[in-house]
């Protein structure tokens, strides 16, 4: 048995991948973990339109039944946002979930992962996990940055989430020479906002630039994966005074109650929400939608010159 007997990929996608049309993958984490049902069934409906509008064909992944899923039925993806005893996959818990039959959501580094076993090189997330805030003591680092380290796929997403030492996340990933790029900026963006403060590595103009830049760094041998932060549309970008007093209220929230781990994360996404008033997750909706065309465009254009 090989890896490719634990994929289980849709028919439309198989087809898609033999005939070189566009696929972007899609993450389930940000169902099952970051949105509270129903809204997050109308979202992945949304994301999968936006895709599907750009020209490309939309590959949610999850792992289901002892496969790694590349797609998903419409059963499926309700079962992933009612999200009843669905788990949270990192690359540590891939092999275990599989053996034994457990439901999981995919995160940034799970998904990277699938997509790459199946040949998918694009993939549109949210915001990427980083360096946790206190990294220093708690070494709490999201494995998705390993990830990005040896897997050749190309990550579309609004910056890291604003919860995390950003300085600290992008020194990571420049020790691993993964290449950080803006999309039109040369500004990281920050999640809910549209600036952190810290530069990119190189500002791209278009989604052909990004194409020729995969392909080069690929045709190298240069293995790894390509961070293109895609700053939240203007309209949807929130106050960093806002933000940042919402994140330093939740964090102590955080470390009161004892979350720790893969639990830190969509505690204090939930939290955050509840103290901007809803504005957080209206914005999250939104630069998830916009990353989603970004990744779609990129796609669209690599596959023409790959």
């Amino acid at each position: 048995m090989n890896y490719q007997d634990y994929l289980s990929i849709t028919p439309e996608i198989k087809q898609a991948l033999e005939n070189g049309t566009p696929i972007v993958a899609l993450e389930s984490t940000i169902l099952s973990h970051g949105m509270p049902y129903p809204e997050n069934l109308d979202f992945a409906h949304k994301v999968e339109e936006v895709v599907r509008g750009q020209g490309a064909i939309p590959a949610t992944t999850a792992i289901i039944g002892g496969k790694l899923k590349v797609g998903l039925n419409a059963d499926e993806l309700e079962i992933m946002c009612r999200a009843d005893n669905v788990a949270k996959a990192s690359r540590r818990d891939v092999a275990v979930y599989l053996s034994t039959g457990q439901t999981a959501a995919t995160t940034v580094a799970t998904t990277m992962l699938i997509a790459s076993l199946a040949g998918i090189r694009v993939f549109a997330t949210g915001g990427i996990g980083g360096v946790h805030r206190g990294a220093q003591e708690t070494m709490d680092i999201s494995a998705d940055l390993q990830e990005f380290a040896h897997t050749n796929v190309c990550v579309v997403s609004a910056g890291c989430k604003s919860i995390l030492d950003i300085g600290l996340t992008l020194e990571y990933l420049e020790t691993f020479g993964v290449p950080v790029l803006g999309y039109q900026t040369d500004q990281f963006p920050a999640f809910y906002c549209e600036t952190s403060g810290y530069g990119v590595d190189y500002k791209v103009k278009d989604a052909d630039e990004v194409a020729r830049i995969m392909k080069t760094k690929w045709d190298l041998g240069l293995n790894g994966g390509i961070l293109l932060g895609n700053p939240i549309p203007h309209e949807w970008s929130m106050d960093h005074s806002v933000i940042d007093k919402a994140i330093d209220k939740a964090l102590e929230m955080a470390k009161e109650k004892g979350i720790r781990g893969k639990a830190t994360t969509p505690f204090l996404l939930a939290t955050i929400k509840d103290l901007t008033g809803g504005d957080s997750f209206a914005s999250n909706i939104q630069l998830a939608l916009n990353n989603a065309k970004v990744a779609s465009l990129v796609v669209v254009a690599y596959s023409k010159i790959r």
